[in-house]
Protein backbone atom coordinates (compact mmCIF):
# COMPACT_ATOMS: atom_id res chain seq x y z
CA UNK A 1 0.00 0.00 0.00
CA UNK A 2 1.30 3.44 -0.93
CA UNK A 3 1.50 5.53 2.21
CA UNK A 4 1.47 9.31 2.29
CA UNK A 5 5.22 9.20 2.84
CA UNK A 6 5.65 7.20 -0.38
CA UNK A 7 3.53 9.80 -2.18
CA UNK A 8 5.48 12.70 -0.68
CA UNK A 9 8.70 11.12 -1.96
CA UNK A 10 7.26 10.64 -5.43
CA UNK A 11 6.11 14.27 -5.55
CA UNK A 12 9.54 15.39 -4.34
CA UNK A 13 11.22 13.43 -7.11
CA UNK A 14 8.98 14.91 -9.78
CA UNK A 15 9.58 18.43 -8.46
CA UNK A 16 13.31 17.74 -8.54
CA UNK A 17 12.98 16.67 -12.20
CA UNK A 18 11.15 19.92 -12.93
CA UNK A 19 13.95 21.87 -11.24
CA UNK A 20 16.53 20.14 -13.41
CA UNK A 21 14.52 20.41 -16.63
CA UNK A 22 12.95 23.83 -17.26
CA UNK A 23 11.00 22.42 -20.20
CA UNK A 24 9.12 19.98 -17.98
CA UNK A 25 5.70 21.54 -17.45
CA UNK A 26 2.96 20.69 -14.97
CA UNK A 27 1.06 18.44 -17.38
CA UNK A 28 4.13 16.35 -18.20
CA UNK A 29 5.16 16.30 -14.54
CA UNK A 30 1.72 15.08 -13.49
CA UNK A 31 1.95 12.30 -16.06
CA UNK A 32 5.36 11.36 -14.69
CA UNK A 33 3.97 11.28 -11.16
CA UNK A 34 1.00 9.10 -12.13
CA UNK A 35 3.27 6.69 -13.96
CA UNK A 36 5.46 6.45 -10.88
CA UNK A 37 2.44 5.59 -8.73
CA UNK A 38 1.36 2.95 -11.21
CA UNK A 39 4.82 1.44 -11.38
CA UNK A 40 4.80 0.92 -7.63
CA UNK A 41 1.82 -1.42 -7.96
CA UNK A 42 3.47 -3.16 -10.91
CA UNK A 43 6.55 -3.69 -8.80
CA UNK A 44 4.47 -5.18 -6.02
CA UNK A 45 2.82 -7.60 -8.45
CA UNK A 46 6.19 -8.62 -9.87
CA UNK A 47 7.62 -9.31 -6.41
CA UNK A 48 4.65 -11.40 -5.38
CA UNK A 49 4.36 -13.37 -8.62
CA UNK A 50 8.08 -14.10 -8.99
CA UNK A 51 8.18 -15.36 -5.42
CA UNK A 52 5.15 -17.58 -6.00
CA UNK A 53 6.66 -18.99 -9.19
CA UNK A 54 9.77 -19.91 -7.22
CA UNK A 55 7.55 -21.78 -4.76
CA UNK A 56 5.81 -23.56 -7.63
CA UNK A 57 9.10 -24.74 -9.06
CA UNK A 58 8.82 -27.44 -6.38
CA UNK A 59 6.45 -29.17 -8.83
CA UNK A 60 9.26 -29.28 -11.41
CA UNK A 61 11.51 -30.68 -8.70
CA UNK A 62 8.92 -33.38 -7.96
CA UNK A 63 8.63 -34.31 -11.64
CA UNK A 64 12.41 -34.56 -11.95
CA UNK A 65 12.64 -36.82 -8.93
CA UNK A 66 9.80 -39.03 -10.17
CA UNK A 67 11.57 -39.45 -13.51
CA UNK A 68 14.70 -40.94 -11.95
CA UNK A 69 15.39 -44.59 -12.69
CA UNK A 70 16.95 -45.03 -9.25
CA UNK A 71 15.24 -42.59 -6.91
CA UNK A 72 16.57 -42.19 -3.39
CA UNK A 73 14.44 -42.41 -0.27
CA UNK A 74 14.49 -38.62 -0.21
CA UNK A 75 13.17 -38.55 -3.78
CA UNK A 76 10.38 -41.01 -3.01
CA UNK A 77 9.19 -39.02 -0.01
CA UNK A 78 9.47 -35.61 -1.66
CA UNK A 79 6.28 -33.59 -2.21
CA UNK A 80 5.57 -30.22 -3.82
CA UNK A 81 4.06 -28.96 -0.56
CA UNK A 82 5.84 -25.61 -0.98
CA UNK A 83 3.47 -24.90 -3.85
CA UNK A 84 0.54 -27.12 -2.89
CA UNK A 85 -0.02 -25.97 0.68
CA UNK A 86 -3.30 -24.10 1.36
CA UNK A 87 -1.62 -20.70 1.63
CA UNK A 88 0.26 -20.88 -1.66
CA UNK A 89 -2.83 -22.20 -3.43
CA UNK A 90 -5.01 -19.43 -1.99
CA UNK A 91 -2.71 -16.87 -3.63
CA UNK A 92 -2.19 -18.71 -6.90
CA UNK A 93 -5.93 -19.29 -7.31
CA UNK A 94 -6.97 -15.79 -6.26
CA UNK A 95 -9.05 -14.51 -9.19
CA UNK A 96 -8.37 -10.84 -8.49
CA UNK A 97 -4.62 -11.41 -8.31
CA UNK A 98 -4.63 -13.44 -11.54
CA UNK A 99 -6.67 -10.69 -13.22
CA UNK A 100 -4.11 -8.03 -12.36
CA UNK A 101 -1.18 -10.30 -13.24
CA UNK A 102 -2.64 -10.64 -16.73
CA UNK A 103 -3.60 -6.97 -17.01
CA UNK A 104 -0.06 -5.83 -16.17
CA UNK A 105 1.57 -8.64 -18.19
CA UNK A 106 3.51 -9.66 -15.10
CA UNK A 107 3.99 -13.20 -16.42
CA UNK A 108 6.10 -11.78 -19.27
CA UNK A 109 8.61 -10.50 -16.72
CA UNK A 110 9.14 -13.90 -15.11
CA UNK A 111 12.27 -15.67 -16.33
CA UNK A 112 12.34 -19.46 -15.95
CA UNK A 113 16.10 -19.61 -15.36
CA UNK A 114 15.81 -17.06 -12.56
CA UNK A 115 12.87 -18.93 -11.06
CA UNK A 116 14.89 -22.15 -11.12
CA UNK A 117 17.89 -20.42 -9.53
CA UNK A 118 15.77 -18.94 -6.74
CA UNK A 119 14.20 -22.30 -5.97
CA UNK A 120 17.51 -24.17 -6.21
CA UNK A 121 19.16 -21.78 -3.76
CA UNK A 122 16.28 -22.14 -1.35
CA UNK A 123 16.12 -25.93 -1.72
CA UNK A 124 19.57 -26.19 -0.10
CA UNK A 125 18.47 -24.41 3.06
CA UNK A 126 18.06 -26.23 6.35
CA UNK A 127 14.67 -24.55 6.86
CA UNK A 128 13.28 -26.09 3.68
CA UNK A 129 14.63 -29.55 4.47
CA UNK A 130 13.05 -29.41 7.92
CA UNK A 131 9.77 -28.24 6.40
CA UNK A 132 9.72 -31.16 3.97
CA UNK A 133 10.41 -33.59 6.79
CA UNK A 134 7.53 -32.23 8.86
CA UNK A 135 4.53 -34.25 7.69
CA UNK A 136 2.32 -32.49 10.21
CA UNK A 137 3.09 -28.99 8.97
CA UNK A 138 0.23 -26.61 9.61
CA UNK A 139 -0.68 -22.97 9.08
CA UNK A 140 2.23 -21.57 11.08
CA UNK A 141 4.80 -23.74 9.29
CA UNK A 142 3.41 -22.89 5.84
CA UNK A 143 3.51 -19.19 6.69
CA UNK A 144 7.06 -19.25 8.01
CA UNK A 145 8.51 -21.23 5.11
CA UNK A 146 6.97 -18.85 2.58
CA UNK A 147 8.36 -15.88 4.47
CA UNK A 148 11.76 -17.55 4.43
CA UNK A 149 11.53 -18.16 0.68
CA UNK A 150 10.57 -14.54 0.11
CA UNK A 151 13.57 -13.35 2.10
CA UNK A 152 15.84 -15.58 0.01
CA UNK A 153 14.35 -14.09 -3.15
CA UNK A 154 14.75 -10.47 -2.10
CA UNK A 155 18.34 -11.08 -1.03
CA UNK A 156 19.18 -12.73 -4.34
CA UNK A 157 21.34 -10.84 -6.81
CA UNK A 158 19.51 -12.33 -9.81
CA UNK A 159 16.15 -11.34 -8.34
CA UNK A 160 17.25 -7.74 -7.78
CA UNK A 161 18.92 -7.54 -11.19
CA UNK A 162 15.66 -8.70 -12.77
CA UNK A 163 13.74 -5.99 -10.92
CA UNK A 164 16.14 -3.36 -12.17
CA UNK A 165 15.75 -4.64 -15.74
CA UNK A 166 12.06 -3.78 -15.68
CA UNK A 167 12.14 -0.98 -13.12
CA UNK A 168 15.34 0.90 -14.01
CA UNK A 169 14.47 3.89 -11.83
CA UNK A 170 13.68 1.73 -8.86
CA UNK A 171 14.32 3.37 -5.51
CA UNK A 172 14.39 0.54 -3.00
CA UNK A 173 13.57 2.91 -0.18
CA UNK A 174 10.18 3.32 -1.80
CA UNK A 175 9.44 -0.25 -2.69
CA UNK A 176 6.38 -1.58 -0.91
CA UNK A 177 7.91 -2.61 2.39
CA UNK A 178 8.85 -6.23 2.94
CA UNK A 179 6.90 -6.26 6.16
CA UNK A 180 3.76 -5.16 4.34
CA UNK A 181 4.17 -7.81 1.67
CA UNK A 182 4.64 -10.43 4.34
CA UNK A 183 1.16 -9.65 5.62
CA UNK A 184 -0.16 -11.66 2.69
CA UNK A 185 0.98 -14.76 4.55
CA UNK A 186 -0.22 -14.01 8.06
CA UNK A 187 -3.55 -15.82 8.00
CA UNK A 188 -4.03 -18.36 5.22
CA UNK A 189 -5.89 -18.69 3.07
CA UNK A 190 -5.38 -15.16 1.75
CA UNK A 191 -8.61 -13.12 1.61
CA UNK A 192 -10.05 -12.84 -1.88
CA UNK A 193 -9.91 -9.05 -1.72
CA UNK A 194 -6.45 -8.67 -0.12
CA UNK A 195 -5.20 -6.80 -3.21
CA UNK A 196 -7.46 -3.87 -2.40
CA UNK A 197 -4.95 -2.86 0.26
CA UNK A 198 -2.18 -2.61 -2.32
CA UNK A 199 -3.96 -0.86 -5.18
CA UNK A 200 -2.91 2.82 -4.93
CA UNK A 201 -5.84 4.61 -3.22
CA UNK A 202 -7.21 7.69 -4.97
CA UNK A 203 -7.50 9.59 -1.70
CA UNK A 204 -3.74 9.31 -1.17
CA UNK A 205 -2.40 9.45 -4.71
CA UNK A 206 -4.84 11.95 -6.25
CA UNK A 207 -6.53 14.06 -3.57
CA UNK A 208 -3.27 14.33 -1.63
CA UNK A 209 -0.39 13.69 -4.04
CA UNK A 210 -1.67 15.43 -7.15
CA UNK A 211 -2.89 18.43 -5.18
CA UNK A 212 0.45 18.71 -3.40
CA UNK A 213 2.37 18.61 -6.68
CA UNK A 214 0.09 21.12 -8.40
CA UNK A 215 0.05 23.61 -5.52
CA UNK A 216 3.83 23.60 -5.02
CA UNK A 217 4.26 24.23 -8.74
CA UNK A 218 1.68 27.01 -8.96
CA UNK A 219 2.75 28.78 -5.75
CA UNK A 220 6.49 28.42 -6.21
CA UNK A 221 7.17 32.17 -6.28
CA UNK A 222 4.98 32.90 -3.24
CA UNK A 223 6.58 30.04 -1.30
CA UNK A 224 10.07 31.31 -2.02
CA UNK A 225 9.08 34.81 -0.84
CA UNK A 226 7.80 33.26 2.38
CA UNK A 227 10.89 31.14 2.92
CA UNK A 228 13.64 33.68 2.19
CA UNK A 229 13.16 35.86 5.32
CA UNK A 230 13.27 32.73 7.51
CA UNK A 231 16.69 31.81 6.14
CA UNK A 232 18.24 34.80 7.96
CA UNK A 233 21.94 34.77 7.02
CA UNK A 234 21.47 32.18 4.28
CA UNK A 235 20.95 32.99 0.63
CA UNK A 236 18.18 30.93 -1.00
CA UNK A 237 20.54 29.89 -3.79
CA UNK A 238 22.81 28.22 -1.23
CA UNK A 239 20.07 25.96 0.10
CA UNK A 240 20.29 22.41 -1.23
CA UNK A 241 17.73 21.82 -3.99
CA UNK A 242 16.13 18.88 -2.18
CA UNK A 243 15.93 20.85 1.06
CA UNK A 244 14.17 23.75 -0.66
CA UNK A 245 11.73 21.40 -2.37
CA UNK A 246 10.92 19.67 0.91
CA UNK A 247 10.35 22.99 2.69
CA UNK A 248 8.00 24.19 -0.06
CA UNK A 249 6.08 20.91 0.02
CA UNK A 250 5.77 21.07 3.80
CA UNK A 251 4.42 24.63 3.66
CA UNK A 252 1.72 23.65 1.17
CA UNK A 253 0.83 20.66 3.32
CA UNK A 254 0.59 22.85 6.41
CA UNK A 255 -1.72 25.32 4.70
CA UNK A 256 -3.73 23.24 2.24
CA UNK A 257 -4.47 19.97 4.08
CA UNK A 258 -6.56 20.71 7.18
CA UNK A 259 -6.79 17.10 8.38
CA UNK A 260 -3.02 16.49 8.60
CA UNK A 261 -1.60 17.56 11.98
CA UNK A 262 1.20 20.12 11.81
CA UNK A 263 3.49 17.90 13.89
CA UNK A 264 3.00 15.01 11.44
CA UNK A 265 3.86 17.22 8.47
CA UNK A 266 7.11 18.52 9.99
CA UNK A 267 8.17 15.08 11.24
CA UNK A 268 7.51 13.49 7.86
CA UNK A 269 9.61 15.97 5.89
CA UNK A 270 12.42 15.80 8.42
CA UNK A 271 12.43 12.00 8.06
CA UNK A 272 12.45 12.23 4.26
CA UNK A 273 15.41 14.62 4.43
CA UNK A 274 17.35 12.00 6.37
CA UNK A 275 16.95 9.60 3.45
CA UNK A 276 17.47 11.95 0.53
CA UNK A 277 19.52 14.94 1.59
CA UNK A 278 22.62 15.83 3.60
CA UNK A 279 23.43 14.94 7.20
CA UNK A 280 22.71 18.50 8.31
CA UNK A 281 19.45 18.83 6.39
CA UNK A 282 17.18 17.37 9.06
CA UNK A 283 18.10 20.03 11.61
CA UNK A 284 18.02 22.82 9.01
CA UNK A 285 14.60 21.83 7.69
CA UNK A 286 13.19 21.27 11.16
CA UNK A 287 14.32 24.73 12.26
CA UNK A 288 13.00 26.56 9.18
CA UNK A 289 9.65 24.77 9.25
CA UNK A 290 9.17 25.36 12.96
CA UNK A 291 9.86 29.07 12.46
CA UNK A 292 7.54 29.35 9.46
CA UNK A 293 4.77 27.30 11.07
CA UNK A 294 4.60 29.67 14.05
CA UNK A 295 4.50 32.68 11.71
CA UNK A 296 1.71 31.17 9.60
CA UNK A 297 -0.29 30.20 12.68
CA UNK A 298 -0.15 33.79 13.96
CA UNK A 299 -1.32 35.00 10.55
CA UNK A 300 -4.22 32.53 10.58
CA UNK A 301 -2.96 30.74 7.47
CA UNK A 302 -2.87 27.29 9.07
CA UNK A 303 -6.40 26.07 9.80
CA UNK A 304 -6.79 22.50 10.95
CA UNK A 305 -9.97 20.49 11.36
CA UNK A 306 -10.57 18.55 14.55
CA UNK A 307 -9.49 19.03 18.14
CA UNK A 308 -5.81 18.97 18.94
CA UNK A 309 -4.56 19.05 15.35
CA UNK A 310 -2.58 22.28 15.71
CA UNK A 311 0.53 21.74 17.74
CA UNK A 312 1.38 24.82 19.81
Amino acid sequence: MLSRRNVRIKVMQVLYSMNRDENLGLSEAMTQYRQSVNRSFELYLFNLWQFLQAACYSREDLARRNAKLLPTDEDRHFTAILCDNPLSRSLLENTELVKYIRAYHTEDKIDEDITRTLYSDFAKSEEYLQYLANKAAGEEEHTQILLQLYKVCTNSEVFNDRMEDFFPHLDRRQVARRGKREENFESPPAPVDFLMEYIPPKETTQEFGETLLEQVFKQDKELLELIEPALKNWDADRVAIIDMILIKMALIELMAFPTIPTKVTINEFVEISKMYSTDKSKDFINGILDRLMKKLQKEGKILKEGRGLIEE
